[in-house]
């Protein structure tokens, strides 16, 4: 019997986990508000150089309006639209009786005296600190800097929520040593030393990451420099990470098998609610500092009911605290109306319950587990290539709503409300057509929709907006689709290792995505071509896993082994009775006769 069955012996999914799936809404929407929160913060205003010896509107000639003063100033590009880069070296009254100044050929410089931004629209980064023109570049790296603490993040947390809290023996260390650093007491179990003050845990690692992220993410907003508010940044995606990381394994242990998926969904649709969230606020705050500092100090609920929510008894089983375990088991029993049923637990019980559970993390696996194996090498590499287009991409999109040129908060809006359908059919289609041809068809829509907007006119911003649209949701749900086929393709054996390569690998897309718009500077045509090319190579390389629907769960690397061995061969004897089906319906048919000797 394993973990599962005992939760099942105190209610299953009951009030506390009911209560614990709701609160897991906060931090699904708060990790939303952060991930896209550079779309309204760092919005690009309308601007233009200030222009070159203008004071107090001095020496202007009468009849002179606003408009036409400024190309005297600033020189109009092919649209007929001030330059954003250029202006001129000196005024040049003689404009103003020309229909325009492409025609004439006049001295420009950059803007040496800074810019001009449109005042009507929110502040943001990029008005405060000039990331405009030769500084264009900065906005992305700022959004890579703050992926790259989300990378960090998930190692870091990862390792610090796992951490177990005291070595398995103090032989090695002097006496003196052993005096300060270890207890007298000993632990549940003989020869187990106490290690005090040390304590991690998943409920530690959760406080730890939100008192982080309500620290950076409030001081990001009195950031004096750009510099400054790109380190707070980092570590604002180093504690965000860690939050969603150790309050969604929390959650997930102490969540019966049979409803995780459901929990799982939950949280996927909650982060979809986030970034709609997060568009209402920008909407209704139009100071990047205050909608900074907003977002930031929401973390102050999940500080706040985590002091209420009790440690993982999983975890406190296998880092040896049964009785702790026993006392958090029992008052989870008492929520969920078994009071009778915690009352019966013992660490004894317990102990009978994680037999089967224990023996299998006796020994810990390493990452180059995944590539013990010919078959497992496959699936690793297949999978973690769909885990890294899919972020890759789906930033890629999700991150440059701007520039369709349309209202930024009603666009925001439409390129998270197409996640909702998206998602309910790749449900469905998991259910009856399967993982692999899901995930294939998902990168394939995404990735051609995508290379299409690199062909089309710059004057089809509609269209171009709804194949982005269509794209991005089909990478949405592409994200659904990855979490339950990599379960299910790695076995029990690395199946944890397997889900953090495959994080890790999204992780790494979404931190490259930003920097692909440095490259769409220099060449417009490279972002959408390479947004796309990627989600359709990690398509084929898909299409080499197996289909894991209605599969029961693998256990060992060898039986893995052994059904990826058993698919290929049903594989290659289709292929092989089709060639040769193929062969004779081509050779005449023979005719029957009679022997009459």
């Amino acid at each position: 019997m394993g973990f599962s069955e005992l939760l099942h012996t105190i209610g299953g999914m009951g009030n506390f986990q009911i209560l614990q799936t709701v609160l897991m809404m906060f931090p699904a929407i708060l990790i939303a508000c952060h991930s896209f929160l550079q779309n309204f913060t760092a919005m690009t205003p309308k601007h233009h150089c200030r222009p070159a010896n203008w004071t107090n509107g001095s020496h202007v000639p009468g009849g002179v309006g606003d408009g036409d003063l400024l190309q005297v100033f600033i020189p109009l590009d092919k649209d007929q639209k001030p330059e954003q880069c250029l202006r001129f070296s000196e005024p040049h009254w003689q404009i103003l009786n020309h229909n325009g100044t492409l025609s004439l050929s006049l001295d420009t410089e950059a803007c040496l005296d800074g810019w001009v931004y449109d005042q009507t629209v929110a502040s943001s980064i990029v008005s405060e600190w000039d990331l405009v023109c030769e500084h264009k570049s900065l906005k992305s790296i700022a959004q890579s800097i703050y992926m790259t603490g989300q990378l960090v993040g998930a190692t870091a947390f990862g390792i610090f929520s796992d951490r177990d809290q005291k070595p398995h023996s103090d032989a090695n260390y002097s006496p003196i040593w052993r005096q300060l650093y270890f207890n007298k007491e000993q632990s549940q179990e003989p020869g187990l030393p106490v290690y005090p003050g040390c304590s991690c845990g998943r409920k530690t690692a959760l406080q730890s990451g939100t008192l982080l992220m309500i620290i950076m993410g409030t001081s990001a907003a009195f950031a004096p420099n750009f510099p400054a508010y790109c380190v707070l940044r980092f570590l604002s995606g180093v504690a965000m990470t860690g939050i969603i990381i150790t309050s969604l394994c929390l959650a997930m242990e102490w969540t019966p098998t049979q409803s995780r998926m459901l929990v799982n969904i939950y949280t996927m649709y909650m982060i979809t609610l986030g970034q709609v969230v997060l568009t209402g606020l920008a909407y209704l705050i139009h100071q990047w500092r205050w909608l900074q500092g907003t977002v930031s100090v929401a973390y102050v609920i999940i500080l706040l009911y985590s002091w209420g929510l009790p440690e993982s008894a999983c975890w406190l089983i296998t880092h040896n605290k049964p009785d702790k375990a026993v006392k958090n088991l029992q008052a989870v029993a008492r929520l969920n109306g078994k009071k009778e049923q915690g009352r019966k637990l013992t660490p004894e019980v317990v102990r009978i319950h994680m037999q089967e559970d224990t023996a299998a993390v006796k020994e810990s696996p390493f990452f180059l587990d995944l590539f013990r194996t010919p078959g497992l090498c496959r699936v690793t590499c297949c999978i973690t290539l769909g885990w890294f287009s899919t972020g890759f991409s789906f930033y890629g999109l999700g991150l440059d709503v701007q520039k369709f040129g349309f209202n930024i908060y009603w666009t925001q809006v439409l390129f998270t409300v197409v996640d909702i359908p998206t998602k309910l059919l790749t449900g469905l289609s998991m259910a009856y057509v399967g993982r692999r041809i899901t995930t294939v068809s998902l990168l394939l829509v995404a990735g051609c929709m995508i290379l299409i907007t690199a062909f089309l006119p710059q004057d089809m911003n509609t269209f171009q907006m709804i194949l982005c649209l269509l794209g991005k949701g089909s990478l949405a749900g592409c994200f659904s689709c990855l979490y339950l086929y990599t379960m299910e393709l790695f076995p029990t054996e690395v199946r944890q290792i397997g889900m953090s390569a495959g994080i890790f690998s999204t992780r790494l897309g979404s931190l490259l995505s930003p920097l692909v718009y440095i490259l769409g500077n220099h060449s417009p045509l490279l972002q959408p071509v390479i947004f796309g090319l990627v989600p359709i190579l990690a398509a084929a390389a898909g299409s080499f896993l197996m289909e894991t629907n209605n599969q029961p769960l693998l256990n060992t690397i060898q039986e893995t082994e052994k059904r990826i061995k058993m698919v290929h061969d049903k594989q290659r004897n289709v292929s092989e009775n089709t060639t040769k089906n193929g062969l004779v319906t081509l050779l005449p048919e023979k005719t029957k006769v009679e022997c009459t000797v």
